[in-house]
């Protein structure tokens, strides 16, 4: 009843913000102000306590029980009441124990259960968390004492490697805080021996270069690779679909999921799950992973066992992916009928050359071949570069070793871009220069189009930029008739010049393309895959610019009547394909390309943490003055000012757009008044998590 009263008393001072923390005020310095909790007083977080903290102490083998010391505790290590009676937020906790014998690679786990579909009929097992299990009394300071409800068999290995694992959630939502979740692992081997035989083929860290965090089944309280695997081993199929759930081909499948050879065919990859009596059905046949498949070292870093992908190759492991290929049969596998996995490595071996049969060479991606001599340019300056003028730009092309490429012969495309100001670019043109005049020192270009001048009333800073590749690059392989071709391209450069005199001002940065965009996409990479960096994708995907730049939005296809042209603003676009089936509108872009929808993107993080790609604090409030305004014409409003083309790239609803229109005037926006930096309602605070 106590701690109901205070829970009251406490909602009621949260949502008036009454003693919310301000400057100097008992702000938690362990907490960012991307945390909920950063935003308690001394005194609110002293009563709350927030944080979750698990800790296996020691792990008792009483045959046939099991029993498990642990500790709980908050961000301060102070220990937590499991039923939210002494402390605030009752937890709810699981429990996992499984083995691996000597000589084996998977888990096996002690408690299974029996799973009959009501689609098929058909049953299966599935491993899963202990169950009727219990607690012994509290030993103090946060520390429990559990006895596992699965009994040891009789015969179990003293001597493998056994895990437990424990994954805990602890509710503080009733305190305008979330839900905390934390796994916890110890392996060990009952007969004292040390730990030699572990699986761990990918890291939790490799997960979260994308994944943020990792998170799956309740409340997303399973975080931890480790945790993953003592249930999704080969013990767990889906009865419902027959589809097995062991990590290492659940995980290949889900993330190629529409390249997927049965999928192409026309079977969907899907997982049911029953709960209270439903079905739900996961069907990631339309996921689409950020970067080529065959980057295998993306998943398998950080981990003791990374390399295990190429040197212990399997018919299950690499049928994930390739799932067309029957290997009992031997259809569509060169090496014909394979009964177990003793021959895998005889014709793949781990290592060899690009595009051989080693696991490595055939997952050789061209683009990325150490053939290809690799395509700089660099632009070491500019002339003429008053309004109205025409400039001149020099520049260099070199391979990696520095020998000079001959840009009209070995080249297949190579433009320059003018774009301007740097503020904020609403104006950009551009001119294939691969009739540059060689000099001694590189080569000379000067714009020619009529229209293709600077402004004549520019002001401030403006840049150059090129892009450029060479398509159809042969490439060989080792074996008897292999051909490849690559596209080679090269990082975009990028040359801020002023037109009026003014000091030279480079454009904000706002993302960084290699370390926050290519922790997920590995090489971000635009359109014919040149465009390489977001400081030159700008130039184009300004305020100005809609899917419809030249009118010829009906070129090559029929765009539906009565859809106008929308915004293809960095900002407002980048946001809009992120959000993808979050949206509550269609996104589609027109082009003479192609038609684009991304409302099946699924994002792999939480969209609230604009740290994973913003940064220098760009997405706080206030932006810029010297911003322009977004044309949208396909949005409820336009155009949009610079706050409101950000912030409705996600919040696409009506309501968010009706309130972005009443907060702006012909002369700008009141966005900071309530989202500013220190407001009540600044972005970093309502975005908190």
């Amino acid at each position: 009843m106590r701690i109901r009263k205070i829970l009251s008393s406490f909602l009621i001072l949260f949502t008036l913000g009454i003693g919310m923390t301000i400057a100097g005020d008992g702000i938690q310095p362990t907490y960012k102000s991307s945390e909920k909790a950063y935003y308690l007083t001394a005194a609110q977080a002293s009563f709350v306590r927030p944080g979750l903290n698990v800790e296996i102490q020691k792990v008792e083998f009483t045959p046939p029980n099991v029993n498990v010391t642990f500790r709980i505790s908050d961000d301060k290590d102070q220990g937590l009441d499991r039923l939210g009676i002494e402390t605030p937020g009752e937890l709810s906790l699981s429990f996992y124990i499984a083995r691996i014998k000597p000589g084996d690679t998977q888990y096996t786990n002690y408690r299974t259960t029996i799973q009959s579909s009501t689609i098929t009929g058909k049953s299966t097992t599935v491993a899963g968390a202990d169950a009727g299990g219990t607690y012994s009394a509290p030993l103090g300071n946060g520390v429990y004492r559990y006895t596992f409800g699965t009994k040891l068999p009789s015969d179990f290995e003293v001597n493998a490697t056994h895990t437990v694992g424990i994954t805990a959630e602890r509710d503080l939502t009733g305190f305008g805080l979330k839900i905390y979740l934390k796994n916890a692992l110890m392996n060990f081997v009952p007969s004292g021996a040390p730990v030699t035989q572990v699986r761990e083929v990918v890291s939790t860290a490799a997960c979260n270069q994308c994944h943020d965090p990792l998170g799956a089944h309740h409340n997303a309280d399973r975080q931890e690779v480790g945790l993953c695997i003592l249930c999704h081993q080969p013990q767990s199929t889906d009865a419902d679909t027959g589809n097995t759930i062991d990590f290492k081909v659940f995980i290949h499948k889900l993330h190629n999921g529409v390249n997927l050879p049965s999928v192409k065919a026309g079977k969907p990859y899907q997982i049911i799950r029953v709960s209270g009596g439903v079905n739900y059905v996961y069907d990631f046949s339309t996921l689409t992973w950020p970067q080529d498949i065959r980057n295998c070292t993306t998943c398998h870093q950080k981990a003791s066992q990374a390399d295990n992908y190429k040197t212990n190759p399997s018919r299950v492991a690499c049928g994930s992916c390739h799932d067309d290929v029957d290997f009992a049969t031997g259809e569509n596998h060169v090496g014909g009928v394979q009964v177990d996995d003793s021959k895998c490595s005889t014709c793949h071996p781990a290592d060899g050359q690009e595009f051989d049969l080693s696991v490595s060479g055939a997952h050789t991606i061209p683009n990325f071949s150490k053939q290809l001599k690799g395509m700089n340019v660099e632009i070491t300056g500019i002339t003429g570069t008053s309004p109205g003028s025409k400039p001149t730009v020099t520049f260099t092309a070199k391979d990696n070793a520095g020998n000079p490429i001959n840009v009209s012969k070995g080249m297949d495309s190579l433009s320059l871009r003018l774009a301007g100001p740097s503020t904020d670019y609403v104006w950009n043109v551009s001119e294939d220069a691969r009739s540059a005049t060689p000099t001694s020192t590189g080569y000379s270009y000067t714009f020619k189009g009529a229209a293709n001048a600077i402004p004549a009333n520019a002001k401030g800073t403006y840049s150059v930029s090129a892009e450029f590749y060479k398509d159809g690059v042969p490439l060989k392989g080792p074996l008897l008739g292999q051909s490849f071709t690559a596209e080679q391209t090269g990082f975009n450069p990028i040359r801020f010049f002023s037109v009026d005199g003014s000091a030279v001002q480079n454009r904000r940065m706002v993302v960084d393309v290699n370390v926050k965009c290519n922790s997920c996409h590995k090489q971000l990479a635009g359109h014919h895959g040149n465009r390489l960096d977001t400081s030159y994708c700008v130039t184009c995907h300004n305020p100005a610019t809609t899917d419809n730049p030249d009118g010829s939005r009906s070129a090559g296809f029929k765009v539906p009547a009565g859809i106008a042209p929308t915004s293809i603003n960095f900002r407002f676009m980048i946001h809009r394909i992120h959000s993808g089936e979050e949206l509550s509108r269609d996104y589609t872009v027109y082009r003479t390309r192609g038609v684009f929808n991304f409302n099946e993107v699924k994002f792999p993080g939480d969209r609230r943490n604009c740290e994973k790609c913003h940064v220098n604090d760009s997405y706080k409030l206030p932006l810029s003055t010297s911003m322009a305004k977004t044309k949208a014409p396909r949005e409820f409003f336009s155009p949009l000012g610079a706050t409101a083309s950000a912030c409705l790239g996600c919040h696409d609803r009506e309501d968010a757009a009706a309130h972005a229109f009443l907060m702006t005037s012909p002369f700008g926006e009141s966005c900071t008044v309530c989202h500013g930096e220190g407001a009540d309602f600044a972005v970093t605070k309502v975005h908190a998590h």
